[in-house]
């Protein structure tokens, strides 16, 4: 049977990230003051995305959380592409071994360790800008229906997205849960857990309304590596 065959390609990892971290994380949100407006594809419209974002990517006063979300996001990663090898051998004709290389098929993933497949992962991804996210109670939310694959400009940044991730930084709230429309699935937050799932329009989602709490997450993308670096000349 092909690993993944009775899946809808959204695991959730719970308890990927400790408590105690979560919690650090929301607390230096709140006091960093650089949150802004959150922000859609097209720009600012509150009315399809309402929330308070920090881009922490690239700023050196978060590199420590940046670094700490990338590995959680990482060991997750692996765990996903053991479940559903094809998001990582069907876009590429990836190889193995340097002597004699031979193309790496399902079979293979029965034989290749954390370390080999680690390092197949890193050759093809490359992780994506972190964004910090607060929801207000009874006001924030992304309610619009939304995938993240789609052409934006020139640089094709948007197009290289191929999973989108989320971990969800408390769960002091009700309702507030991450819904997939044609799987008809919602998943409901808690503290430190993982979201992974693909970002095509097979996987169409919204961020629903958090009540009696405020909502906090960590969310990004698993990217590939630009074409130039996957194909060099």
């Amino acid at each position: 049977m092909i690993p993944g065959a009775d899946g809808d390609f959204i695991e959730v990892y719970p308890a990927a990230l400790d408590a105690d971290t979560c919690a650090a994380i929301v607390q230096r949100f709140e006091a960093s003051g650089q949150a802004q407006p959150g922000l859609v594809g097209g720009g600012l419209f509150p009315e399809l995305k309402n929330s308070r974002d920090i881009s922490i990517t690239g700023r050196p006063e978060w590199q420590d959380v940046e670094t700490r979300l990338n590995q959680v996001v990482f060991g997750g990663l692996l765990r996903y592409l053991r479940r559903y090898p094809f998001a990582l051998i069907a876009p590429l004709m990836l190889q193995r071994g340097a002597e004699k290389p031979k193309r790496i098929t399902l079979d293979d993933f029965a034989t290749m360790d954390d370390g080999e497949l680690g390092q197949l992962a890193m050759t093809v991804f490359r992780p994506g800008r972190i964004n910090l996210q607060r929801y207000r109670a009874g006001e924030g939310g992304y309610p619009y229906w939304h995938c993240e694959l789609y052409p934006k400009d020139a640089s094709a940044e948007t197009l290289y997205r191929h999973l989108l991730w989320t971990i969800y930084l408390n769960d002091e709230f009700t309702e507030g849960e991450t819904e997939f429309a044609h799987q008809r699935r919602k998943i409901v937050p808690r503290t430190g857990s993982l979201l992974i799932a693909p970002t095509a329009f097979t996987h169409t989602h919204r961020g629903n309304r958090p009540q009696g709490g405020d909502k906090y997450i960590a969310t990004s993308w698993v990217l590939f590596q630009r074409a130039e670096v996957l194909f060099p000349k």
